[in-house]
């Protein structure tokens, strides 16, 4: 019973570790074809679903995660915020939601804020979502995730999960040195991207891009993989001829025998 339960933990251990890679190449690929964000585009929506207000301040981000620079094509590749005031003014809320609607913007519906509550609109491959905080009000315009996005995303949390518990169910299969080199490897390898990627996804969901961590990790997880694969092979080698060399009082009856 024990050992079945520990093939039953090994296998959700390779569906999960793969299920997170595949996850993040499926939002990856998902997200690519993201409407670029133009530099004059947002200033025209701000004025279009809140007329006759000025914004106190606002700030243009481009999309850099974990050391890598976003495509201007990538879902979460950059978004602009316009600030206004500095006490959170609940009527921007109403004047949003009418005028999104009037103007035929879709997926018009409510968000939950610290002060109040906003609304968020999609139209044209833009995102536009008005929150409030006790800071101020913020209008945030973003690219839309593209149609295939969920799909994709979904598809390649299962196929990656599916890869993961074939690899772990066939590594089962083998003699106990390979089964704890695979294992060992595949943990050590994907573990701390796993980790990374889930600690985002619980954090901001997939507002932020979490395949960027795959990439920048790549170069320090590759060489620490292979180097702890030389060692555990060295160590396995040094474990088998130790056992295929006879010593002590065998070696001595063996010579015995032949004399």
């Amino acid at each position: 019973m024990r050992h079945r339960l520990w093939q039953v933990a090994m296998l959700l251990l390779g569906a999960m570790l793969l299920g997170t890679v595949g996850l993040s190449a499926g939002s990856w690929y998902g997200g690519r074809g993201a409407v670029p964000l133009s530099a004059d585009r947002p200033q025209e929506v701000a004025a279009e679903l809140l007329p006759g207000t000025e914004p106190n301040g606002g700030v243009s981000v481009r999309g850099y995660r974990y050391g890598i620079f976003l495509a201007a094509d990538d879902f979460g590749s950059a978004y602009t915020e316009f600030h206004y005031g500095y006490r959170p003014d609940c009527t921007l809320s109403e004047q949003l939601r009418r005028n999104a609607v009037a103007r035929g913007w879709q997926d018009v519906h409510r968000v939950s804020g610290e002060a109040c509550d906003g609304w968020r609109a999609e139209a044209d491959g833009l995102l536009v979502t008005l929150t409030h905080r006790a800071t101020g009000s913020t209008l945030r315009v973003a690219p839309a995730a593209p149609d295939r996005f969920l799909t994709a995303t979904l598809a390649g949390a299962l196929l990656g999960a599916a890869a993961g518990a074939a690899l772990f169910w066939l590594v089962a299969r083998r003699r106990p040195p390979v089964r704890r080199l695979v294992r060992t490897l595949v943990v050590v390898a994907l573990l701390p991207g796993a980790v990374l990627t889930w600690s985002d996804l619980l954090t901001d969901g997939f507002a932020e891009p979490v395949w960027p961590i795959w990439r920048s990790s790549a170069g320090l997880l590759l060489p620490l993989s292979l180097v702890l694969l030389l060692v555990l092979l060295l160590v396995a080698w040094i474990v088998l001829t130790r056992t295929q060399k006879p010593t002590g009082p065998a070696t001595e009856a063996a010579a015995a025998v032949r004399g």
